[in-house]
């Protein structure tokens, strides 16, 4: 199974990415992920999850800003940020199982 992560970039604060993550190798549709993000230095934590059919459910500091989905057709999952922080950069990682995405960085500035 391979994850491909990819959306990120430069953002100013109060905007907002989209974030992707392509899945090749698996049964797509019967698949849970996950979104997780890492701060250099710091744990990596988890932010966003989505089950095969599609129950969503996040962080308490993901909450009301960023929604998890999920494209089986296209077999793609994707992060939606809104009202983006500086605090919120970070290497944004894919994730399914024991699977994980090479990580994007998104960086928000202020």
């Amino acid at each position: 199974v391979q994850l491909q992560a990819s959306g990120g970039g430069l953002v100013q604060a109060g905007g907002s990415l989209r974030l992707s993550c392509a899945v090749s190798g698996s049964t797509f549709s019967s698949n849970g992920f996950g979104w997780y993000r890492q701060v250099p230095g710091k744990q990596r934590e988890w932010l966003a999850g989505i089950t095969s059919r599609s129950s969503t459910n996040y962080a308490d500091f993901a909450k009301g800003r960023f929604t998890i989905s999920r494209d089986n057709a296209k077999k793609t999952v994707y992060l939606q940020m809104n009202s983006l922080k500086p605090e919120d950069t970070a290497v944004y990682y894919c994730r399914s199982g024991e699977f994980w995405g090479q990580g994007t960085l998104v960086t928000v500035s202020s």
